[in-house]
């Protein structure tokens, strides 16, 4: 019995480590801004058509869905290599074009390749989530596994950034362009492959766990921290392209030590199992009369005692692994959740927050060269790294906050929808503060800001994956999160063409300067206009965002009296000393089933075998 358990415990935080891999390189399509400007020259198109390419990108989130199908239907590793051989084709083809192997593309050719690069994320992101939903039960360890997985995604441009300058831009014959196409077509399908073995579903889902979350947690941080302060100048310029690559492949490879260290205490478990004892522990319950009945044994003995709780002790406990799921949660399918109120008014804080905040990264390259900040590159990979924590926070805040007390009632009664409202504000300071900074603080202003959007923008899209199935289940997540993503593809069409069109405007006002067949407007005017907008959205949406949690709130109450699965039951509040009190008595009853001949009558919950090593 340990054995298969460890075995279990082994191959689901092996599975972590390789959807860790996947969504590291899965962030294609942030890599944009850090070519855009390049990409512009060597088509010699207007910002108008590079702004085309960049919805192109988004757009492939419209097809998202077709990922959440082929997750029910095929398997996953089928879905996973589907979507890194659209990645290939997709960015492969334009980097033959661009090196000059292919003789010619036009540009709805190169506009519909960047679609089907785009759509190649959906896919990898879709097995990412579905295997961590999976393999990791429901509650904190869930939370936990899907934040750590997609904090990773919020750092591929900054991967990327130290890939293409290690191996890439010391050779003067390479150009951004060039470099960041290459690495997007064959990375994805190199990790996809060596990530292929790790999807394996374990054989059970048990609880535990703490000490390899704990590990997961500091190697992550410690990734972001090195990402972080790689990414200022002047540490990057002491470090060569080289070292750096080499420093951010060994926190990559860092995660493998939790799986490892994981199969050798099954290892050392299996060697002090000889001369053990094993008690089975086997409840039996009497719905009629309310009463639980656990019989506690002695492998090979006749000897067994009976332990008997009432229902109001197991009223409230969920079953193995649903100890964190709300008892107001509902399966919905996607047609039944279009037509919910609270799945528009989602849709529009997503409109209004973290697709803004992905517009703006976006546009980087451009809002950078135009803000006298020409290293457009550092400032992607700043971005990068700050939107890694912003990913990663949510899941840590969550996991380690103690679940009694006044800070752990506060914090479960602010919801997700809370949380996203006040990282919307926080977003529509950012903006506030690129449009009052004039030019001589402007380039500090635009690395507050860019933070400031980065962290907000990888949150709220971490908050939105749990906020997706407690609000419509967990059943038909797959497709239901990919629809309400769709949103991403439609703001950024119409945000894109706002901020082309201001900036073309603004190009002509302050006059622009000539590059290929576009103007480039140069000066803080250029996206003044813009800012203000978005920041004003932002704050739209930070109000639509209360009014979500409102709802939320008051849909918690009438159906389940915002209790949850691991909490007392309204019926049960007159047991609530017994409940709290249940913890002490499970450890005083185990202490008391180490002789058996000791045999103490109370109140115990328990489902385990516990095997000991005898002298």
């Amino acid at each position: 019995m340990p054995s298969s358990t460890s075995t279990s415990s082994t191959l689901r935080w092996l599975s972590l480590v390789g959807i860790i891999w996947l969504q590291s390189v899965n962030g294609t399509n942030t890599n944009f801004p850090a070519y855009s400007s390049q990409l512009k020259s060597l088509l010699s198109i207007s910002q108008l058509q590079l702004n085309n390419l960049a919805f192109a990108s988004d757009a492939g989130k419209l097809f998202g869905f077709l990922a959440g199908l082929a997750a029910l239907h095929f398997p996953l590793w089928l879905v996973l290599l589907i979507g890194s051989a659209l990645g290939l084709l997709g960015y492969g083809l334009q980097y033959l074009f661009i090196t000059g192997t292919i003789a010619s593309l036009t540009y709805p050719q190169i506009f519909l390749l960047t679609v089907v690069a785009g759509n190649s994320v959906c896919w990898i992101n879709t097995v990412a989530y579905v295997v961590a939903i999976r393999n990791f039960p429901a509650g904190k360890l869930q939370a936990a596994a899907v934040g750590l997985s997609s904090s990773y995604q919020g750092l591929s441009a900054k991967i990327y950034t130290v890939f293409a300058s290690a191996f890439f831009f010391s050779s003067e014959k390479k150009n951004p362009a060039e470099a960041y196409l290459l690495l997007g077509a064959i990375l994805p399908l190199i990790v996809s492959a060596v990530a292929v073995p790790t999807l394996n579903r374990p054989g059970t889902t048990q609880r535990g766990g703490g000490a390899a979350v704990v590990a997961m947690f500091t190697i992550t941080i410690a990734t972001g921290v090195y990402s972080v302060v790689s990414s200022l100048h002047s540490v990057a310029g002491g470090m060569s392209p080289s070292w750096s690559a080499v420093g951010i492949l060994a926190f990559l490879i860092a995660p493998v030590v939790v799986p490892a260290a994981e199969k050798a205490r099954e290892l050392i478990g299996n060697c002090n199992c000889k001369g053990s004892s094993t008690r089975i522990y086997t409840i039996n319950g009497d719905m009629e009369n309310g009463v639980v009945d656990v019989t506690v044994e002695m492998a090979g003995s006749k000897e067994a005692v009976v332990m008997r709780m009432s229902e109001s002790l197991t009223r409230g406990v969920g079953k193995e692994g649903d100890d964190e799921a709300t008892s107001w949660e509902e399966e919905v399918g996607v047609w039944e959740m279009v037509k919910r109120v609270e799945f528009w008014l989602y849709f529009g804080v997503y409109f209004c927050g973290a697709t803004i905040g992905l517009v703006y990264l976006n546009n980087l390259g451009q809002i950078a060269e135009s803000g006298g900040e020409f290293s457009a590159s550092s400032l992607v990979s700043f971005s990068s790294s700050c939107g890694f924590f912003g990913r990663l926070v949510p899941s840590f805040v969550d996991y380690f906050l103690p679940r009694s007390g006044r800070s752990s009632r506060w914090w479960n009664q602010a919801s997700n929808a809370a949380s996203i409202s006040a990282l919307m504000a926080l977003m529509a300071s950012a903006f506030l503060l690129l449009v009052t900074t004039r030019t001589p603080q402007y380039h500090l202003s635009l690395y507050i800001a860019t933070g400031i959007i980065a962290v907000s923008t990888g949150a709220i899209t971490s908050i939105a994956v749990s906020t997706t199935t407690q609000l419509f289940g967990t059943t038909n997540f797959s497709i239901n999160h990919n629809v309400v993503v769709s949103n991403i593809p439609l703001g950024s069409f119409a945000y894109g063409y706002l901020a082309a069109f201001i900036y073309r405007r603004s190009s002509s006002a302050v006059g622009g300067v000539h590059g290929g067949e576009g103007i480039k407007c140069m000066g803080v005017e250029c996206y003044w206009d813009t800012f203000v907008i978005w920041g004003s959205l932002c704050g739209f949406g930070a109000v639509l965002a209360l009014v979500l949690h409102c709802r939320m709130t008051r849909t918690k109450r009438r159906k389940g009296g915002g209790a949850t699965l691991s909490t007392l039951s309204p019926e049960a509040g007159s047991s609530a000393l017994q409940y709290w009190s249940e913890p002490l008595i499970f450890w005083l009853c185990s202490g008391f089933m180490w002789k058996l001949e000791k045999k103490r009558n109370c109140y115990f919950h328990a489902k385990f075998y516990l095997t000991t090593t005898t002298s």
